[in-house]
């Protein structure tokens, strides 16, 4: 089987007769496609996260998580309906999903508790070393075939995160462990969604995490109860629906284009945090995030130059 860019895929799941494989159908640029769709998915989840820092001061987290994935998965009901339902009890990769899911609220968990305890440069920094071990772990695992541009553009930014957080006395605890096992397991995942995203439509994806994330949150929730007023209730369904184009996009990126190529976009969240942080909160960044912010775009378009160069070589 071809991947998206011509390679041939030695893939672990099974595709069912008669349901052609996604990469089938022709996209032009799927690269480009991918990183403008990846870059949008990480700018929605800093709003998201704004949300639901708002949202955390007066409700908890898990009852947080419960209404952002009953927002979703009525979403998707609402457009799939019953044919979503078949589609999703029938699917040949629902256990590396669920897989992928366990790994992505196990991630979430961790990263939550590590921010209860840490300063957000300190949680930020550390989480951060996502992108580069999932490059690591693309390279590897994916056995993608990760150039010296691809590398540059994942150290750039992740100096460029260093340099605008600027962590000062970090020791070596028990949170600052969660931070880096969320960063772990979040790379991780997101080698898993690039293999099942060539296998599995995105809405069933989608249908699938929220599922198991409705399931396991909706046990704490019925201890950690707290009836939200209606600012509340819209901010929180806000927080679905923001969560839920997000996801989209990040699903639909990685179908497009390999995890080496859309690693360094990550980092475009910090710039976004910072943007956000200062029209809701009024925190004015400092010199060191601004030069932070300029080497993470940076490492962006080293990315994109090196991709439009390789595409030209190529013809």
């Amino acid at each position: 089987m071809t991947g998206p860019e011509g390679r041939i895929i030695d893939s672990p799941f099974p595709i069912p007769a008669g349901n052609p494989a996604p990469w089938c159908v022709p996209v032009k640029n799927p690269v480009s496609l991918g990183i403008l769709l990846t870059s949008l998915a990480y700018m929605a989840f800093t709003f998201h996260d704004a949300i639901i820092k708002i949202l955390t001061s007066s409700i908890p987290v898990w009852q947080i998580l419960f209404f952002r994935s009953l927002t979703i998965l009525l979403g998707c009901l609402a457009y799939g309906r019953v044919r979503l339902i078949r589609q999703t009890m029938t699917s040949p990769i629902i256990k590396p999903m669920i897989a992928r899911s366990i790994l992505l609220l196990c991630a979430w968990l961790s990263y939550y508790s590590a921010a209860s305890r840490l300063q957000l440069a300190e949680v930020t920094t550390l989480y951060y070393a996502a992108p580069v071990v999932g490059t690591l772990l693309a390279c590897f695992v994916l056995k993608e075939d990760v150039m010296p541009a691809r590398w540059l553009a994942v150290g750039v930014g992740f100096v460029g995160v260093l340099i605008a957080c600027d962590p000062i006395g970090l020791t070596v605890s028990w949170p600052v462990y969660l931070a880096l096992q969320a960063a772990v397991l979040w790379a991780a995942a997101m080698v898993l969604l690039r293999k099942t995203s060539l296998h599995e439509k995105t809405i069933v994806q989608l249908a699938v995490s929220n599922v198991f994330f409705l399931a396991m949150t909706g046990i704490a929730v019925l201890y950690t109860w707290q009836t939200p007023d209606m600012t509340q209730l819209g901010l929180l369904i806000a927080t679905g629906v923001v969560a839920g184009c997000a996801q989209f996009a990040l699903f639909e990126g990685m179908r497009q284009a390999p995890v080496s190529v859309l690693a360094p976009f990550e980092y475009t969240s910090l710039v976004w945090a910072f943007v956000l942080g200062y029209l809701i909160w009024g925190d004015i960044p400092p010199p060191n995030v601004v030069g932070g912010a300029a080497m993470i775009l940076g490492a962006g378009l080293i990315t994109i130059v090196s991709e439009r160069l390789r595409r030209r070589a190529a013809v």
